[in-house]
């Protein structure tokens, strides 16, 4: 089997579990503001552990130590940097440098979410606890954690094709419409939201038709021949998709609720 066939097997193969998140009841339940909100709560953490597996694949395919030495294929170097240039330091709204992640707690600010647990887990990294610790004592959802925790498991282990293969396959985030139709309804004329709405523009014009492509050339180049290492990049990418649909079960789970309890005090309130 050569590289290409291995790379469109694997998609077919997984092709099950991307169909189970593009269809997700997930985004059928978001409606409001305040579903908005809960979303974002927890995705925060998904949008801060990629950067953990960028910066992965940035040590491990460009040279990040001193004395500089060329390394790698500088193919893939170009692609990783250029990534990590867009992510790190893209620019906002108002034409000022700011990470993704950064735009994405200030779009969170301006919708009134919750930065926390968020904030939380930032200030005892920071301080120099271990990220098992810092993500033992958060207070979100045991799927929230696990998601976070298997992209740090696959990092340990310092084999940069299966880094590849959770970049590829479990990171794709899929903004659904009803994002942009629910900010269009409640700020038509662009004021009072306009972080989260240039976040999401913003998301869908860099992860578009670039970045896929360039990932499978990157894991072509990683793995070559060696079946062993297809075979690891497919159980890493399965494994990331399958964490990725528990952590959209578990922010529908939330959702629900809160929707339940809020007809359930309407219907007091009326009787």
């Amino acid at each position: 089997m050569n590289n290409n066939s291995n790379i469109r097997k694997i998609s077919n193969d997984l092709s099950d579990l991307r169909s189970i998140l593009k269809s997700h009841d997930l985004y059928k339940s978001l409606h409001s503001l305040e579903d908005v909100k809960i979303f974002m709560e927890n995705h925060i953490f998904a949008v801060w552990d990629f950067m953990s597996l960028l910066k992965s694949l940035q040590n491990q395919l460009t040279c990040t130590s001193v004395p500089w030495i060329p390394i790698g294929n500088p193919v893939l170097t170009k692609f990783i940097n250029e990534i990590v240039l867009g992510e790190e330091s893209d620019f906002n709204e108002l034409n000022e440098p700011k990470s993704h992640f950064e735009m994405y707690l200030e779009a969170m600010d301006q919708i009134n979410a919750q930065k926390t647990e968020i904030e939380f887990l930032i200030k005892n990294i920071k301080s120099g606890k271990s990220i098992e610790h810092s993500i033992r004592h958060l207070n979100i959802h045991d799927a929230v954690k696990n998601f976070v925790q298997y992209s740090f498991e696959i990092i340990r282990t310092k084999q940069i094709h299966k880094i590849a293969s959770a970049f590829t396959y479990g990171r794709e985030d899929i903004i659904p419409d009803m994002f942009i139709a629910i900010i269009n309804e409640v700020d038509p004329e662009n004021k009072k939201y306009p972080k989260l709405k240039y976040y999401f523009d913003r998301h869908i014009e860099i992860d578009g038709d670039l970045h896929g492509p360039l990932s499978h050339k990157m894991l072509i180049e990683l793995c070559g021949d060696d079946q062993k290492k297809w075979d690891e990049v497919y159980i890493v990418g399965k494994t990331s998709l399958e964490n990725r649909v528990k952590l959209w079960d578990a922010i529908l789970d939330q959702i629900t609720k809160k929707n339940s309890v809020e007809n359930h005090q309407k219907h007091l309130v009326s009787i």
